[in-house]
């Protein structure tokens, strides 16, 4: 992650990187969360007609990200666990696309990863958009079976193994 670099040596310790993820913290950011969403898959690539919204927006459960780039939402994946026996689900990865050459997807899917490791996690599975299967490979995502449709559009299922307390 890069650190800003208008902030004296003194104040990095408490200056958030300029890219950084984390769970959403109030009713404002999970708005900001569902926005970026649904300009991302409704608007920009119209995989869904109206919105995206599911029941596991609903469930407590889910856990909601934002990535920030300089302090503004610009990012956003969700995680939640799929059978309560350790496998965990990362989906809804979308970044705003003025925001894209920030690299901001990488740390996205690497928070998602790492937290749901902490969360006792053994193994996570995405549904992965076929031109960003070479992405999530070098993540360390390997693909089970061949593409697939999933909502209208070639997918390739992927999954990557979750360790405790990374």
């Amino acid at each position: 992650m890069v650190t800003t670099s208008s902030a004296s040596p003194s104040d990095l310790s408490t200056s958030p990187p300029a890219v950084h993820c984390r769970p959403v913290a109030s009713p404002g950011e999970l708005e900001a969360h569902l926005r970026i969403r649904e300009r991302v898959f409704v608007a920009e690539q119209g995989i869904f007609a109206v919105t995206d919204l599911d029941d596991r927006d609903a469930d407590p459960a889910t856990v909601h990200v934002l990535g920030f780039c300089d302090g503004e939402a610009a990012g956003t994946v969700r995680i939640f666990s799929l059978d309560g026996e350790g496998t965990w689900v990362g989906d809804r990865l979308a970044v705003l696309p003025a925001h894209r050459s920030r690299r901001l997807a990488e740390p996205l899917v690497r928070f998602a990863v790492r937290t749901a490791g902490e969360h006792g996690g053994r193994l996570m599975r995405a549904h992965v958009q076929v031109a960003n299967v070479g992405f999530f490979s070098r993540l360390g995502w390997a693909a089970l079976g061949g593409p697939a449709d999933y909502l209208g559009r070639p997918h390739q299922d992927m999954v990557i193994e979750l360790s405790s307390g990374v």
